[in-house]
């Protein structure tokens, strides 16, 4: 129970800080597109989110990276519906569906899931050196 709870701590941190990443792009404007740079500065900033996120969990945790990694990505969508879209999405004009629509939220899942599951495995077979 206490690796679920610190697991999902883990990935509360992740969001908050991938939330970061994609609202304070807004405060930058590089492209004309300011929602196409929020995608992209989120594709990027989640690579150092999840594996910081993956390293504090494994520094005092211990579970499977493939369970690890689908935690976050619950946590993380759990609080795009309850958070994300109806405090930063909505005001803006959109709605839930085209935020769970945009293919760049689904390339971003993949990318969360294997960046878990594949620094998970290397911090589990480091361990075992």
């Amino acid at each position: 129970m206490k690796n679920i709870l610190f697991s999902v701590l883990c990935g509360i941190i992740i969001w908050i800080l991938g939330v970061t990443f994609y609202v304070g792009s807004f405060y930058v404007p590089l492209l004309e597109n300011p929602e196409q740079q929020a995608n992209i500065v989120l594709a990027i900033g989640i690579i150092p989110s999840v594996l910081l996120g993956t390293y504090i969990f494994y520094s005092k945790g211990k579970m499977k990276p493939a369970k690890l990694a689908l935690t976050f990505i619950g946590v993380a969508v759990s609080l795009d519906v309850l958070i994300t879209v109806p405090v930063f999405i909505i005001p803006t004009g959109s709605n839930y569906s085209e935020f769970f629509q945009n293919p760049m939220f689904y390339t971003i899942i993949v990318e969360f899931y294997f960046m878990a599951l594949f620094y998970g495995n290397h911090l589990i077979q480091k361990r075992k050196i």
